[in-house]
């Protein structure tokens, strides 16, 4: 028998759960029908679309649950058997098939309150807590509720028409994946296959044809589609050995997410109306969780002022895989917040303790922030290659490691102290 090396070993492996699941299609099983839409409206917002779990069954999985559960269960054997019970990447490779078999048993509980228990279990829930810390989600969301609706309504109105048709966008985005990217091929492309406007897809930045956008649109959509989740798949399949760093269970979805909104916020491209949305998912999955249904959701979103279009499309992301009537929604949507904030003390905690050279390792490829010092230390070894496409705050991290310095010193603060000084002086002259 010929000699095999450990590094052929990961990279059969890789290729085993790569392969393993590549049927397994979370959104695409979960999309919800346009007649919806068309039901709420008819009915005036009063009676909720019927036969929701009958049109998920309609879907098909394009895989047999127990078949795949039942491989991905040999799969995971193989690895015990090849890398052996103690080793690290071994027991990476094992949680990723563990995580993918709750995926296929969520999948096989659409449209019953058992899908909310799994989505739960893989993407967690607005009454958690935050790593290592005392305060949860949903206290965070409450918090920012206030302040981002304060400050709604005293910045300065700045408005940016939507007055770019999607071909445009398009056009616009190629260019700027060409500058990025380089001799990579990376395509925006049109789609009338998505309910959002843009979506990350592989290499592709799919873009909703016949929409409109701004250029406000346009620029984020670079830094959060491009530059994070099209940058970071691209460097997992730039890996010669660990080639499931393409892929994302849902664990992944966190730091993806929250990296996304970290580049938003470091190129100042983020605005007040987008933040309060996505925090506004947060208050609407903590909702149904607590038994609102999508009529009470979407009654909701009509009262912080966004259009009829929009309070349908939010609320039916909350609600698509789970049950309408309420107690079951699909908590995915908390990634956003919750990866921005484990992503940012990943980055004061690297900072703090001089291992600055682990931070760029956040666009290694599709991975959650708690597997970078395993997947740093197999680069040490020569298992792992560097990021290849990384942004410039991150190729460069002098500018990074002083905001995160003087970032770590604001904990000591008093802020309420502070507030009190400057609402003084705010008092005596406004």
């Amino acid at each position: 028998m010929s000699f095999v090396t450990y590094k052929e070993k990961i990279k059969g492996l890789s290729s085993k759960i790569i392969s393993a699941q590549k049927p397994i299609r979370i959104l695409n099983s979960i999309r919800v029908p346009p007649e919806w839409e068309a039901q709420l409206i008819q009915g005036q917002f009063r009676t909720l679309p019927k036969d929701a779990k009958a049109h998920y069954e309609s879907i098909p999985l394009g895989f047999e649950p127990r078949e795949k559960h039942a491989e991905l269960r040999v799969l995971q054997e193989e690895i015990g058997r090849t890398l052996g019970a103690e080793d690290d990447l071994g027991k990476h490779l094992h949680a990723i098939c563990e995580e993918y078999m709750q995926v296929v048993q969520m999948l096989s509980a659409r449209g019953t309150p058992d899908f909310y228990r799994y989505s739960r279990g893989l993407y967690g829930s607005p009454k958690d807590c935050f790593a290592q810390d005392v305060n949860s989600i949903s206290e965070m969301a409450h918090l920012l509720y206030g302040i981002l609706t304060g400050i709604g309504t005293s910045l300065p109105e700045i408005v940016y028409p939507e007055n770019i048709p999607a071909e445009q966008v398009v056009e616009t985005l190629n260019t700027r994946f060409g500058q990025y990217f380089g001799t990579q091929k990376v395509l925006a492309k049109l789609s009338d296959g998505i309910v959002a406007d843009a979506a990350a897809g592989g290499d592709k930045v799919k873009i909703r044809q016949g929409a409109m956008f701004s250029v406000r649109d346009v620029d984020l959509y670079e830094v959060h589609e491009g530059w994070v989740h099209v940058g970071t798949t691209l460097n997992g399949r730039a890996q010669k050995v660990c080639e499931f760093l393409s892929i994302g269970p849902p664990r992944c979805a966190c730091t993806q997410e929250g990296l996304a909104v970290i580049m938003e916020i470091f190129t100042f491209r983020s605005f007040i109306q987008r933040a309060k949305q996505i925090n506004d998912r947060i208050i609407c999955i903590e909702k149904a969780e607590d038994g609102a249904d999508l009529l009470q959701v979407i009654e909701y979103l009509r009262t912080e002022g966004y259009t009829e279009q929009e309070c349908v499309t939010h609320a039916l992301r909350v609600f698509r895989g789970g049950t309408l009537e309420g107690g079951a929604p699909f908590t995915k949507d908390i990634s956003y917040c919750k990866g921005f904030v484990e992503n940012y003390n990943f980055l004061r905690s690297a900072i703090r303790a001089s291992k600055p050279f682990l931070i760029p390792y956040l666009f290694l490829g599709k991975l959650h922030v708690e597997d970078i010092p395993l997947l740093y230390a197999k680069h040490v070894e020569g298992i792992i290659d560097p990021p290849l496409y990384l942004p410039p705050h991150f190729r460069d991290l002098n500018g990074l490691a002083v905001w995160m310095s003087f970032s770590s010193f604001f904990n000591r603060v008093d802020l309420s102290a502070v507030q009190g000084h400057y609402k003084k002086l705010f008092d005596r002259y406004l």
